[in-house]
């Protein structure tokens, strides 16, 4: 496996872009949904009617932060992940790879490279 130098700009720079993804998605399906190039969240909800979930009584796991982390989480990265040779398991043999850092970012970044879905 050769390892190919990324700089900035290059469209591996940067994790995906959640949020637009997902609002592409949701113009796709639902156009009628679509003022002034916004998505119109009260003629969604229209739409999926009895799909949304509006009782004030439910269980849910839930702790400080989740609104921020569920942002978070939804952020581009635009971190760099290099192999560490020397703390990789037989890399001349296997490429198994050693990573380390920000649980997050580093799943951000291996979708974009390996085509993983995380939520």
């Amino acid at each position: 496996m050769s390892i190919k130098k990324i700089t900035l700009g290059d469209d591996l720079s940067q994790s995906l872009d959640m949020v637009s993804e997902n609002v592409h998605k949701i113009k796709s399906l639902f156009p009628e949904t679509v003022t002034e190039g916004k998505i119109d969240f009260g003629v969604l909800k229209q739409l999926l009617g009895e799909e949304i979930k509006q009782d004030e009584e439910f269980h849910q796991f839930t702790w400080a932060g989740k609104s921020w982390a569920r942002r978070e989480a939804h952020k581009p990265s635009t971190g760099t992940l290099r192999p560490v040779k020397k703390d990789s398991l037989d890399w001349d043999t296997t490429q198994n790879i050693y990573i380390e850092g920000d649980n997050l970012e580093v799943l951000k970044l291996m979708q974009k490279i390996w085509g993983g879905v995380y939520v």
